[in-house]
């Protein structure tokens, strides 16, 4: 196992009816900026919820946040913050809405002239603006880590940042908003989670094995819950799993004393930020070529991936490896989700050559747990994706 260091600040308050306790996790005489998307909380009860447990409190609203939190929309939200001095800001919303709460917590407090810089220079922030989340859609693990992802339309770039001025103060994690979510945001969320489990599991072993164990359980719950949470997305029980699987997929816990990947991530961002696919769907597309392309270097825990979590038996340790990457084809095509780029856009054909420009630019020299994977290679993992 590697040397590490582990802090997770995040209160976690899971379950039916707790959105009720916003009022005593938020200081006395706040000034709050309610931020949240596209309005679905008005139509499923959170939003009136929410109001119900602020009425006490000075709350300014912002509304339409994008799917892609979008910088030029979140700079509207944080002249908000600088003209009405918000003390705390609330997300209330999915990964995307607390990813643009982050920002608006960094930049914020950022000193610099442009609020850009705090991404493209990956400036850590390290005492953010206050902030807790109100989650209404599992899937990024963002309401218990400290990292977020801006889109920036007009230069077609998707960026990082984090910190440990970023973890949210509180999460409530009410399983009860899964009914009201739509077929395919419930598959991407079932995507997402499963593949940020991959980016930490899926590279060589390390005797790490309570981490491996954890890991395997998350992936095999978001499996055998997957069927039910997509027939039935008022299944309690079953939303509950799904809930506190994305959320443990992302907090923290599967990292330490392991190496870690997240070149999938990477290249996948730049293909939303291309095409605006969903970030689930990117995932779903580099994975299976990712994975093949790094077979030599995986195939140890790809083999016991295959094993533990598939029950795949027979053959040798590059057998079940190949059988392990199938496997988890098979289970994205079962939640209705494409994995070739082709069946996304016709206009593919650049898209590698585009990618690994960008890495150039960016001076990415090597992605992966090995530091090994390069623009070129990752202009053919992609070309594989097509």
């Amino acid at each position: 196992m590697l040397n590490f260091e582990f802090q997770n600040p995040t209160k976690i308050i899971f379950g039916k009816d707790q959105i009720s306790k916003l009022s005593s996790e938020i200081p006395e005489n706040s000034k709050v900026l309610m931020v949240y998307g596209g309005g679905s909380i008005k139509k499923n009860g959170v939003y009136d919820q929410v109001a119900e447990a602020l009425k006490e409190f000075d709350v300014t609203e912002f509304g339409g946040v994008p799917a892609n939190p979008e910088y030029a929309v979140l700079l509207e939200a944080l002249e908000i913050i600088k003209t009405k001095d918000i003390d705390f800001i609330l997300a209330v919303g999915g990964g995307s809405v607390i990813d643009g709460v982050k920002f608006l917590s960094g930049a914020a407090t950022y000193e610099g002239d442009e609020p850009w810089d705090i991404l493209a220079k990956g400036i850590r922030t390290y005492e953010g603006l206050p902030f807790g989340t109100v989650l209404t859609l599992p899937a990024t693990g963002s309401e218990m880590n400290s990292g977020s992802v801006i889109t920036r339309e007009e230069t077609k770039e998707k960026r990082v940042m984090g910190g440990p001025g970023l973890f949210p103060q509180f999460s409530i994690l009410d399983p009860h908003v899964v009914h009201s979510i739509p077929k395919r945001q419930i598959a991407n969320g079932l995507v997402d989670s499963f593949s940020h489990v991959i980016e930490q599991y899926m590279t060589y072993p390390v005797a790490a094995k309570l981490q491996d164990r954890i890991a395997e359980s998350v992936m095999q719950t978001l499996i055998e819950v997957a069927p039910k949470v997509m027939e039935d997305p008022s299944d309690y029980d079953a939303a509950s799993d799904f809930m506190w699987s994305c959320t443990m997929a992302l907090n923290g816990l599967l990292r330490v004393g392991t190496p870690n990947d997240w070149s999938t991530h990477m290249m996948a961002h730049e293909l939303t930020a291309l095409y605006g696919i969903d970030h689930a769907r990117t995932l779903a597309i580099i994975h299976p070529s990712q994975l093949r392309y790094k077979l030599e270097d995986k195939k140890e825990k790809l083999a016991q991936y295959a094993e533990r979590v598939w029950g795949i038996s027979e053959g040798s340790i590059e057998e079940k490896a190949e059988a392990g990457i199938r496997k988890t084809e098979e289970y994205f095509h079962s939640l209705e989700m494409d994995t070739k780029l082709s069946e996304y856009t016709d206009e593919y054909e650049r898209t590698s050559a585009i990618v690994k420009e960008r890495f150039e630019e960016r001076n990415w020299k090597g992605l992966g747990e090995k530091q090994n994977i390069t623009p070129d290679d990752a202009k053919k993992i992609i070309e594989m994706s097509y």
